[in-house]
Order: structure tokens, then C-alpha cells, then sequence
């Protein structure tokens, strides 16, 4: 596992605040599936962050393409996937800027985004735990999402639709 991180200044961040941003890679094998959702409870924890996630390899690519930049007219994700604003266009940082197949909420972050909803979100629940300072690990697959697979797509874009807040999607914001 690589560790890494790095500011992202105020002008790109969420409420024009700079904040420190931390990557951890570790390789998506037998391993680190089953590691995953510890290592990124206990980097969210420790970091005292207010959201992260667990992409599979090559899901950036799609999630760079979400993010509608000014002037493209119009802007089509691809998949189906809904547009998201740019992290800096975000009300407040607890906002995730994304999903991922794992998701780290903090207790503010989930707040943001109302999760959980027992009515709604049973669910995501029967994959979900709290973290010790009443943040969330929540899985939106068994395996790795694969876009490619439609049951995972289909996971993937109920969530989108369940959190609007999440990539600035809500129509007051």
C-alpha cells in the first residue's frame, strides 16, 4: 500500500478553504478486496476526513468524465451517469464529490447527505457500518464495481439517485 498526500488549494476546494487531500493506493487482488473497506475506514478516521472512496482501476477515467466543465454543450456522461459540478463549485466540503464502490462518510458528511434514511436506504444498510466516530463505510457491490456488469451500474446510478447532494446535483445548490 502507498500512502500519499498533498493540499488542494482554496481556489479548487469546496468553500474556497484549502484542504489536505489523502491518497492511499493498494492493489484491488484477493488481499486488499478483503482489506479494503478497514484500510479506508481507518485512513478516513485517522485522517479526520470528511468523505473518501475505493475506485477500482480505470473508474477515474469515467469519474473524470462526469465532471461538467463550462462551455461543453451539452454534457453527456458516459453510461448513463449523472453530471457532476467541479469540487470547487460544492457549497461545503463534507459534500463528496463522487461515489465510489466503497464510501467513507464522517458523521457531518452523512448529515450533508441524509444517509441513512432507514425508509430508503435498507440496502445500502445491509452493507454499511458505523465507524467509531459515527461516520459510515458504506459498499455499493459485493466485488469491486465494474461498470461493465449492469447490476453494478444499476447499483451505482440508484445511489446517484438516492444522494443528489453528492456532486452538487441538488437544484437549490
Amino acid at each position: 500500500m502507498t500512502v500519499t498526500g498533498l493540499e488542494s488549494p482554496a481556489g479548487t476546494s469546496p468553500g474556497g478553504k484549502a484542504q489536505f487531500e489523502v491518497q492511499a493506493v493498494l492493489p484491488l487482488n484477493a488481499t486488499g478486496i478483503a482489506a479494503a473497506a478497514d484500510v479506508l475506514e481507518a485512513v478516513g478516521e485517522d485522517a479526520r476526513a470528511f468523505w473518501g472512496r475505493v475506485l477500482p482501476e480505470g473508474m477515474a477515467v469515467t469519474v473524470s468524465e462526469q465532471f461538467r466543465h463550462s462551455g461543453e454543450e451539452p454534457h453527456i456522461p458516459p453510461k448513463g451517469l449523472p453530471s457532476l459540478k467541479l469540487p470547487w463549485k460544492l457549497p461545503a466540503p463534507e459534500i463528496p464529490h463522487y461515489l465510489g464502490w466503497l464510501n467513507y462518510w464522517s458523521d457531518a458528511a452523512a448529515r450533508a447527505i441524509g444517509f441513512p434514511d432507514p425508509a430508503r436506504d435498507s440496502e445500502l444498510l445491509s452493507r454499511a457500518r458505523r465507524t467509531a466516530t459515527g461516520g459510515w463505510i458504506v459498499r455499493l457491490t459485493d466485488a469491486p464495481l465494474d461498470l461493465d456488469n449492469p447490476a453494478h451500474l444499476n447499483a451505482l446510478l440508484r445511489a446517484y439517485e438516492r444522494f443528489p447532494e453528492i456532486g452538487g446535483r441538488t437544484p437549490s445548490r
